[in-house]
């Protein structure tokens, strides 16, 4: 089972934080447990790995076995909440370079989070001569980024296949009843899945938004699914048993005694896109009403190389946690050199992961007596159960934290800012007024 450590906390904090903050996490669990909290509505996950939808859940299977067989390539179309998740299970569980690999199943192309027209047309070059399907995630339809790439894949997929056959090979995740994606899929006949309306985009990783695309690559949804039920039983305790609550109470703890910045890091190179999901459920949740710690992420051992030196002897404003995966299933032993010209025959017929447990346990100590506070979460192992652990664990956390800190978890007012300017910007009808505002604004 998933653990919290923390290294020696007390050294950070001028008093005892647990007891005082009790009652606080009490009334964030019964709001979370109960739905009765500011967004509320949106609490749909924390009883998701009990309460899903079964019927959906095995057209999720079938649709990606249906995948596997008749297509070489699945390309992805989402941002934010409806990719980075599944972007982050398929890297940990597969490898960052499984559309490299020699495989069975199709590679994964995730478009449709930017908008570059090199990265657009790359993608589409990939596709030349592969026969491939294409997922397009959106509540909506009409969120710009993948809306704009969507037409460009289905216009791929009809001049390869012919619009009927084209359609057998598009599968839209989206409102189970309105929105301009869900009336185009119903009107062309594609096989759609549900972006619950009581789950938010951010916290959708273990409903089809991010299902299907993990079940493309073979990995075990059900192992996934009954990690994160596992993980749900132990959070329901309601006490400091739960990892959860010792996370988010020394999140909370540390913030409060001016440590305003959190940094998210793991030893293995696959977990990066686990961060970079990590850090849109915590600065999309925590970052409103002028409060929030800021979710940074690093790729430990590389970034000791560079930002280690900030992390070391920077400003004290900074709490690392550091994510320790179990043992690796595939080690690797370092060869003897008879010349030893690098000195490092000591290190041989060590394991990887031996080198890398002690490179785990030297920064942290150097870290601790530099002034950098040290969260320890570690798993048994790196399978399917053991994500679906750690992938509940950070979304109840995040929930508890949210609450503790006085704001909405579960709303993100602050990301409309930038939209509306950009549809000025653009010229999209209605905004003609704001367009000429901004335009002058722009040319001063």
């Amino acid at each position: 089972m998933l653990n919290v450590k923390l290294f020696e906390l007390q050294a950070f904090l001028t008093e005892p934080y647990e007891a005082a903050l009790e009652a606080g996490l009490k009334a964030a669990e019964e709001k979370l447990q109960t739905a009765s909290g500011a967004g509320g509505e949106f609490t749909g996950w924390v009883h998701l790995p009990r309460d899903y939808d079964k019927e959906e859940f095995a057209r999720i299977e079938a649709a990606a076995a249906r995948i596997r067989s008749n297509s070489q390539a699945l390309v992805v179309i989402g941002i934010g909440g409806s990719y980075l998740g599944a972007r982050g299970v398929i890297d940990c569980l597969c490898s960052p370079n499984y559309n490299l690999k020699k495989k069975d199943t199709p590679n994964v192309y995730f478009v449709g989070n930017g908008l570059s027209s090199d990265a657009m047309q790359e993608v589409l070059d990939l596709l030349d001569g592969v026969d491939f399907s294409v997922n397009v995630i959106s509540k909506s339809g009409t969120t710009t980024e993948p809306a704009v790439a969507f037409r460009f894949f289905r216009e791929a997929l009809e001049k390869k296949y012919g619009k009927e056959e084209a359609g057998k090979r598009i599968y839209a995740t989206t409102d189970k009843a309105r929105g301009a994606l869900k009336s185009l899929a119903d009107a062309e006949g594609w096989e759609t899945f549900v972006v619950p309306d009581d789950v938010g985009g951010r916290y959708s990783v273990l409903t089809a938004v991010g299902l299907l695309p993990i079940a493309v690559t073979g990995v075990d949804i059900r192992a996934l699914m009954a990690g994160a039920a596992e993980m749900m039983e132990n959070c329901a305790k309601g006490t400091y048993a739960c990892p959860a609550w010792k996370y988010a109470a020394a999140r909370y703890a540390l913030y409060s005694a001016g440590y305003p910045i959190e940094i998210l890091a793991c030893y293995d190179p696959a977990f990066r896109f686990m961060s970079e999901w990590w850090k849109q459920l915590y600065g999309e949740s925590e970052g409103k009403d002028g409060k929030g710690i800021f979710p940074a992420s690093v790729d430990f051992t590389a970034d000791l190389h560079s930002m280690g030196q900030y992390i070391q002897e920077g400003q004290r404003i900074l709490f690392e946690t550091v994510v320790r995966l179990g043992a690796s299933d595939r080690q690797c032993y370092v060869p003897r050199d008879e010349a030893d010209g690098d000195g490092l025959n000591f290190l041989a017929g060590k394991s990887m992961d031996f080198i890398r447990d002690r490179a785990m346990d030297g920064t942290l100590l150097a870290h601790h007596e530099g002034g950098v506070p040290n969260l320890i979460v570690e798993t048994d192992g790196k399978s399917a159960a053991d994500l679906g652990q750690l992938i509940y664990f950070f979304e109840y956390a995040c929930g508890l934290s949210g609450y503790l800190l006085g704001v909405n978890p579960f709303d993100q007012p602050g990301v409309e800012a930038y939209k509306k300017n950009m549809f000025a910007l653009l010229g999209k009808p209605g905004y003609e007024e704001r367009r000429a505002e901004l335009e002058a604004k722009l040319n001063k």
